[in-house]
Formats: structure tokens, sequence, C-alpha cells
């Protein structure tokens, strides 16, 4: 059996070239190219004609979330192109036992599921993944536990259930403003596999896939995920983005040839200065987790440390074992989203002990309380405790 891959340190566009950017008011559309792309990994959309939907991820734990399509893989083992792309990807729909009964609610078996059907390997090797939802289902869970000693300040709730339930905002892409007609009048570039989509100049989503096919299906279902509430206002206030202007120098240009050559440096050129702006994530170390292992295709969820000084993002991707990116999709997290994860993370780190988790953060333990219920873990404390540490810091 082949070795599996390291997991990824950091994501790197490797196999992806980034060129020249579209502008549309303020959104900036950055085509990823791939060369050569190989065909033994095809990507393609599964809709959900109910976008709610409950996920049974194991251990007795939920997921519930806005959950338009899937996406379903389909991979060979030994370099081959995927064959019959449509019957080996189209899959029967998964079925929706509410149904018949008017709820509008999907339930669905875990964020990644083997579709194995039948001997033959195109059925086999089918693989059905929620995009994003992967790698915010991983984010929910961050220390999601409760504290393994009974602390007298939790609450009895906190004691049994930990932060069951906890959850985290998003805004649909239809509420990001200029998005939806960007990618309704952007060029689809020949070769272009992907893109970074910057919105109001943040780096708001990195999307790839490994076929340029699959790309142009699944171009506008980025109106579909979902983004921090921070691009909205972005992409409100922070006015439209600049296009960036080549000039030539006449002088140097004396035939097609040239003019050629002139163009492909200013795209280079354009394309690196985009992938530097995108290094809040792109080449940044990351922290991931595999996920699973499909022949020679590792998918994984990673998150970037949470530094409130930096862009912080989460997602996932499929690396093949030579270290080339296959698939990636990411999520922006907000700064509230950063500090209540690092809150979690100090929380855990120390025992869930809130003397030794306020020496650690140097503030009053009262204090540490009062910023535990802003950040909604109010129900974390025991009642008395709470409102007593309230009062002392009113």
């Amino acid at each position: 059996m082949a070795k599996a891959p390291a997991l990824l340190r950091s994501l790197a566009l490797r196999g992806l070239t980034a060129t020249h950017a579209q502008v549309f008011a303020g959104v900036r559309l950055v085509p990823l190219l791939r060369a050569a792309p190989r065909g033994d990994l095809r990507i393609a959309r599964r809709a959900y004609a109910d976008a709610w939907s409950l996920v049974d991820v194991g251990e007795g734990a939920a997921y519930c979330s806005y959950v338009p399509h899937a996406l379903v893989v389909g991979w060979t083992d030994d370099g081959s192109p995927v064959a019959s792309y449509g019957a080996a990807l189209a899959g029967p729909a998964e079925r929706n036992p509410l149904a018949r009964l008017g709820c509008g609610v999907n339930l669905l078996h875990r964020m990644v599921r083997r579709e194995a059907r039948g001997q033959d390997p195109a059925e086999r090797n089918r693989l059905r993944l929620l995009p994003q939802h992967l790698a915010m289902e991983g984010f929910l869970a961050l220390h999601f536990n409760a504290p393994e000693i009974a602390w007298s300040e939790y609450s009895r709730r906190a004691i049994s259930r930990g932060l069951d339930p906890r959850t985290e905002v998003s805004l649909s892409g239809r509420a990001i403003p200029s998005l939806e007609d960007a990618l309704r009048v952007f060029e689809i570039h020949e070769g272009q596999c992907g893109l970074l989509l910057f919105v109001g100049e943040l780096l708001a989503s990195v999307f790839v896939v490994s076929h340029p096919d699959d790309y142009r299906a699944l171009h506008r279902t980025l109106i579909e995920d979902f983004f921090e509430q921070t691009l909205l206002h972005a992409a409100r206030y922070n006015g439209d983005s600049q296009a960036l202007v080549h000039t030539f120098d006449a002088a140097q240009v004396g035939s097609l040839d040239d003019l050629r050559a002139a163009l492909g440096r200013a795209r280079a050129e354009a394309g690196a200065l985009h992938v530097d702006t995108a290094a809040g994530l792109i080449g940044r170390p990351i922290a991931a987790e595999r996920v699973y292992r499909a022949g020679p295709f590792s998918l994984q969820r990673f998150m970037t440390e949470l530094d409130p000084a930096l862009d912080n993002h989460i997602g996932e991707a499929i690396v093949r074992d030579d270290g080339a990116l296959e698939y990636a999709k990411t999520y922006r997290l907000s700064a509230g989203q950063v500090r209540r994860a690092r809150l979690l993370q100090q929380l855990a780190a120390r025992g869930w002990s809130l003397d030794a988790t306020a020496a650690a953060l140097r503030i009053p333990r009262d204090q540490l309380l009062r910023r535990i219920d802003g950040e909604g873990f109010g129900y974390l404390i025991a009642e008395h405790v709470l409102k007593a540490a309230l009062k002392r810091t009113r």
C-alpha cells in the first residue's frame, strides 16, 4: 500500500498559475490556470432541492446549515482518465426521508461519504463531500466537549453537554454586492481551474478544481457559498477595486512574437502580485487534518494559526501524492470568529481552569468571565458566578 502523503503545512498553488485579474466594482477575480490537467480526478455538482440540511457527523452530534449542493468526486487509482464522466459522477440523488412530509429538510450522513456501487472502479471510486461545510464543521467542533474537570464555576449544562449547540453566522454570496454580476460577466480563461476571489480588496475565498471543464460547470456555484460578514462592509465601503494597467515600451515590440512575450510577462507579473496579496493564506503555515484517503489523493481540512493581527482562514483541499493541489475551497474567518476560537483554545489548553486562563491572559478573573459572556458563551458559567462577576466589573 502506498504511503499516505504528509499533511499540508501550507496552502501552495502547486500546478497552478495566477494571471491578470478581472475587476467588477468591488470584486476582483484572479484566474488560476492549469497547464496540463491529468483527468484522473473529476468533480461535479449535486444540487439539493431542499437547501436546509441536517448532517449526522457521528458520536451523537449533528451539523445544521444551509447546504444548497454537494460535490461528487470521481477518481482512478492508476492515473487513467475518469471514464464516462457524466455517469461516473452523477449517481443517484440522496433520498430525503422527510420530503413526503413537506418538512423541506435534507438528512445527510457524514460530511464525506464514499458512494461505492458495484465492481466497476468508476462506480466504486466516487466520494460525496459538502464544500466549505467540511471545514466549518471542524471549526465548530474545536474544543467542543465539556470540561474534563467539574469546576464549580461551570453550569450543569456545560459539564454535561459542553458547547452544544455552537453556532456561527455567515452570509450567502448573494448578499455580497456585485458578486453575482461579476460571476455572470467575467470571462472564463482557457485552462482555468480556479480563482482567487477578493471582495473590497480582502481575500474572500480560494476555489480550485482539477479540470477546466469542471470549473466551467462550477463557476456560478460561488454565489451559493457562504462568506463572513466583514466582506459585506468591505464591498460597500472600500470602494471599487483598482484595475491594474500595464504599459508596453513600443521600442521593445517589433513583431507579434515580441508583443506576445511582453503580454506573457505582464500577465505573470500581475499574477505574482495577486498571489502576494493573498499571503494571508497562500504560503502561510496551516494546521491540517486528513479526512479521507482516495487512491493517490488525500482529502484534508485545515486552519491557519488564529492570529488577530492577520487574515485567518479555514478550508479543505484534495492533494495529489506529489503535492499538486487538485481541489480547494476556503472560508475567511471574521474577527469575532477568531476571538471566540482563540478564547476556547486558551481555556482548553489550561484544562478549562478560569484562574489559570486569566493568569495566562494577564487579566482579572472577573474580566475573563465578562469576556466569556461577551463572546456568547455565558451559558457555560454558573448563573450566580457570572452575575457576581458582571456586577463587580460593571
